[in-house]
C-alpha cells in the first residue's frame, strides 16, 4: 500500500475558539486520586469500607496517543496474553505508527497477527488523523464524539481513553460488567444494573466517578478472588 494511497481525514473536532478548560477536570497523581476518594464517600459512604480494605487504587495512566488507541484495537475480543502476543510481533516489526500502517500492506499486516477487520480498524484510525494534543483540550463528550468517530472505537474505549490517557476526574464506563457487578454489591442490588439503571443511581457521584470507576475495579478483582462472580 502506497502511502499517497490513503485519504487522511481531518479530525472532527478541532479547538474551539476560547479554550473548554472550564469544563474539564483531571485527576493527575494518588494525592488527587485520594481526595477524589474521600469526596465520594462523604457523598455514598458505602465505599467506605472497600477504601479502608484496599486503599488507593492505581490511576494505571499511559501516554495516550496513536500508539495506545492501536493497542486498545488489538486487544478487542483477545484473551490479555493473545493480545500481547500480536503486539509483540507488531512492536517488533515497527509496525505501530501511522506511516508504518500506511506503507504496509493488508498481507504484510495479517501475516504479524491482525484479522482483516482488525486491519479496517486500524486504517481508519490512521485515516482520521486526531490530533491528539487537541484532545486534552476538549470536554469529555467532545473527545468521546471524536474517538467514536473512528471505526472499531466504541464509548467504552473512548471512555478507558479519558480516564487513563487524559486523566478526567468524572468517568464511569456503565457498560463494564467490572463496575456494574461492582455497584450491584456496593449499592445492595438483587440484580445487575442496566446502563441506563446505572448511570441514574450514580449521577450523585459526580464529578468524583472516576475515583468510584477506580475503586468498583479494584472491588471486582478482590470478588473474583474471594468467591464466583456472575459473568
Amino acid at each position: 500500500m502506497k502511502h499517497s494511497s490513503v485519504n487522511r481525514q481531518p479530525s472532527v473536532f478541532k479547538l474551539p475558539s476560547e479554550p473548554a478548560c472550564n469544563l474539564i477536570q483531571t485527576m493527575n497523581d494518588l494525592s488527587e486520586l485520594e481526595g477524589h476518594i474521600k469526596q465520594l464517600i462523604d457523598i455514598e459512604p458505602r465505599f467506605a469500607p472497600i477504601y479502608q480494605q484496599l486503599g488507593v487504587p492505581s490511576l494505571r495512566r499511559n501516554r495516550g496517543g496513536f500508539r495506545e488507541l492501536m493497542r486498545a484495537m488489538v486487544g478487542q475480543q483477545l484473551s490479555v496474553a493473545a493480545a500481547s502476543s500480536i503486539w509483540s510481533k507488531l512492536e517488533n516489526a515497527a509496525l505501530i505508527t501511522p506511516d508504518a500502517i500506511m506503507k504496509a500492506d493488508d498481507d504484510t499486516l495479517r501475516s504479524h497477527g491482525l484479522s482483516r477487520q482488525k486491519i479496517r480498524y486500524i486504517r481508519s484510525l490512521v485515516e482520521h488523523d486526531i490530533d491528539f494534543e487537541a484532545l486534552a483540550n476538549l470536554p469529555d463528550e467532545a473527545v468521546i464524539s471524536e474517538l467514536t468517530a473512528v471505526t472499531g472505537i466504541g464509548k467504552w474505549t473512548a471512555q478507558m481513553y479519558l480516564l487513563f490517557s487524559l486523566g478526567r476526574a468524572d468517568i464511569l464506563a456503565v457498560d463494564d460488567l467490572a463496575i456494574k457487578v461492582g455497584a450491584m454489591e456496593v449499592l445492595g442490588l438483587d440484580e445487575r444494573p442496566t446502563p441506563k439503571q446505572l448511570e441514574r443511581l450514580t449521577q450523585s457521584w459526580s464529578p468524583h466517578r472516576s475515583a468510584a470507576s477506580l475503586l468498583l475495579w479494584a472491588h471486582y478483582g478482590w470478588l473474583k478472588d474471594q468467591e464466583a462472580v456472575p459473568v
